[in-house]
């Protein structure tokens, strides 16, 4: 083999190498440019504490529940003291998209007249009514519903 042929053979050999390279750094570079685009997920409102419910039995009073929970996102008077904590679970798929609700929650506590909890409700959206996962049962209208509704409501997004 001449010198002429094994230079022109390195040369092909190089550029060959150089045409592989450029396109690993070209995969790499939209690979990264893909990564800064995941998903998000959004909490905003109540977090619920792991097994929370669980410690807050039928008859405990306001300030068991207020020790476990917390303060409340609202108060009202239903018939007695009932505190709401409301939570909403958004994402979005790509950073740059706008948000789409998840799950959104509004857990019930009430209480009777000696301030001592009567029921406990985790008001959700199932079907596009407003549905308690504890009870399984949907609410029937009146003041509870009028005051669960807006709630909901206001807390979506669309």
């Amino acid at each position: 083999m001449n010198q002429a042929t094994l230079r022109s053979s390195t040369v092909a050999s190089a550029r060959g190498f150089l045409s592989r390279l450029r396109a690993v750094a070209a995969v790499g570079l939209v690979c990264a440019a893909l990564a800064g685009c995941t998903g998000e997920q959004f909490q905003k409102g109540y977090i619920l504490p792991e097994g929370a419910l669980e410690q807050i039995p039928i008859g405990a009073s306001q300030d068991q529940v207020l020790i476990v929970m917390g303060t409340p996102s609202t108060v009202a008077t239903l018939d007695g003291e009932v505190f709401y904590y409301i939570s909403q679970r958004a994402s979005r798929p790509v950073a740059f998209m706008n948000q789409h609700v998840v799950d959104q929650r509004v857990i019930a506590v009430y209480f009777d007249k000696n301030r001592q909890v009567r029921r406990l409700a985790n008001y959700g959206m199932q079907d596009g009514k407003v549905f308690d996962f504890i009870s399984r049962t949907t609410p029937t209208s009146g003041a509870e519903m009028s005051y669960l509704t807006p709630l909901l409501k206001l807390m979506s997004f669309n």
